[in-house]
């Protein structure tokens, strides 16, 4: 089993001053992301939202572990009615006006491995497609 956390980096033509918003303000998270019924980057803050495949939707529990405005927001990651625990790290970077997120998803060995919805190869793909084309045209239209 492998326990080496997921991690991708993506560079976008935007500062970071609208990239932190894009993953911190609701109302602009609910353009690109999981629609939450409330989020706040705040330590503690909980916060919920179904998602999962075409086959199943899952309830995901989450809080917000830890937040440096601006440079790294970290929440918990786990499932309704199934172990395990994983923590999602959303970083950011500056890269001369251009902003290089970093996000690290560890844990997730944590979960069930007999279900294919929380196999690394599945969460590859949702976060593939969150970080490098949900955000990516999201920040390319605002």
């Amino acid at each position: 089993m492998e326990t080496q956390p997921f991690v991708i980096e993506r560079v976008y033509n935007a500062p970071i001053a609208k990239v932190w918003e894009a993953i911190t303000d609701n109302n602009k998270m609910k353009e690109w992301y999981f629609q939450l019924e409330d989020f706040k980057p705040e330590v503690g803050f909980t916060f919920t939202f179904n998602g999962g495949s075409k086959e199943k939707t899952y309830v995901h529990l989450c809080e917000v572990t830890e937040v440096i405005p601006g440079k790294k927001l970290k929440h918990s990651w786990k499932y309704q009615d199934y172990p395990g625990e994983s923590f999602v790290t959303w970083e950011l970077f500056d890269e001369g006006g251009k902003t290089c997120l970093k996000l690290t998803h560890a844990g997730l060995e944590t979960f069930p491995q007999d279900t294919k919805d929380f196999s690394r190869e599945s969460f590859t793909k949702g976060w593939t497609h969150i970080t490098g084309t949900s955000l990516a045209n999201y920040l390319e239209k605002v």
